[in-house]
């Protein structure tokens, strides 16, 4: 039975990625720790060994998040053909921002010298700002608001993990501060966008899918450019349970997720990514991945992760877009190539 549709007029018409240059090994920052470490009585090797993360990146001091997101933004409408001024919508949604005001979407469109009819704006929902674009980008299209939509996100990890180091190696420092902030040193760097519109030659269709909440763990995860305390054992619990109710009910709709070719998860840590499989019954062999050496990239994990493999899918791939977010709140699309 073919999988039901939410958009029928919606297309992914390209994707950009652009890797942060900077490498920042885990054994890099094991040795900033080694003190606190020893004092606490923690062996060196954590984020390598439990997390999977053996480096990440970081953007140059002076590269703003919106530099970043306009960078991939340049990329995929480089890729589409399509020209700054016939972008009718864009979304950002980069988690990390400088200020509060205006939106880092403003920035966006004047680095890639949007039109001044082209609706622009900030949606943030966690890691799953970008998935929640691309349902709005697609909602746009199909009642006829845009033509042509630009999602771009940029991340960096740099200031909070700088900053999360520095409190660590503090005297004061115990073996909880430790593990409630150890989830801010999986994090990383990277930019990532898209073009969606409709149907055209080469496009991939855009299907839909389910989202599920569970805002009772809002308060697992709480972070800032400064800091970021997670229960990472409740949260993980939490996420797996989320993550498993949503696609018992896509199933229940009529979606085939149970043996897509290829799913694209957000990309945590390696005991989540693995436990989320199981849960769901998903072969990992399936799963591309990108944190062992790029880290948790929050909501620019997706569709960075696509983008560096999409010149190896082929023609009629069903991909599965999937996502938890703090919050909770959990999303999963269909994509057709």
């Amino acid at each position: 039975m073919p999988s039901p549709v939410q958009f029928s007029q919606s297309y992914l018409w390209s994707l950009g990625q652009v890797e942060a240059p900077e490498i920042v090994k885990s054994s890099w920052i094991d040795e900033q720790l080694a003190g606190t470490y020893e004092r606490i009585g923690i062996r060196a090797g954590l984020l390598e060994a439990v997390a999977g993360i053996s480096e990440r990146r970081w953007w140059p001091r002076e590269t703003c998040f919106d530099d970043a997101a306009a960078q991939a933004g340049k990329v995929a409408l480089d890729r589409a053909g399509v020209l700054p001024s016939e972008v009718d919508l864009l979304i950002s949604t980069s988690v990390c921002k400088h200020h509060l005001e205006p939106s880092v979407a403003c920035a966006v469109h004047f680095r890639l010298g949007l039109s001044a009819n082209c609706l622009n704006f900030d949606l943030g929902n966690a890691c799953l700002g970008f998935m929640n674009a691309m349902s709005v980008g697609a909602m746009a299209i199909e009642t006829g608001m845009a033509k042509t939509v630009l999602i771009v996100d940029g991340e960096g990890s740099r200031q909070p993990q700088e900053a999360t180091i520095a409190r660590l190696q503090g005297p004061e420092t115990t073996l909880q501060d430790f593990f409630d902030q150890f989830a801010s040193l999986t994090l990383g760097s990277g930019a990532a966008a898209l073009v969606m519109g409709g149907p055209r030659q080469g496009a991939h269709q855009f299907l839909g899918g389910v989202s599920r909440a569970a805002t009772n763990h809002h308060d697992l995860c709480v972070g800032d450019l400064d800091s970021m305390r997670t229960n990472t054992a409740e949260l993980l619990t939490a996420g797996l349970d989320i993550g498993r109710e949503a696609f018992d009910a896509a199933l229940a709709q009529g979606w085939d997720w149970t043996n897509c070719d290829r799913y694209v998860m957000h990309q945590v840590s390696k005991p989540h990514t693995e436990k989320l499989c199981e849960r769901l019954g998903i072969d990992l062999a399936r799963v591309p991945l990108t944190y062992p050496h790029f880290g948790n990239m929050g909501p620019a994990a997706v569709p960075f992760t696509l983008a560096s493999i999409a010149d190896d899918i082929s023609e009629g791939e069903r991909i599965l877009l999937m996502g938890i977010g703090s919050g909770l709140n959990c999303a999963a699309t269909e994509i057709i190539w």
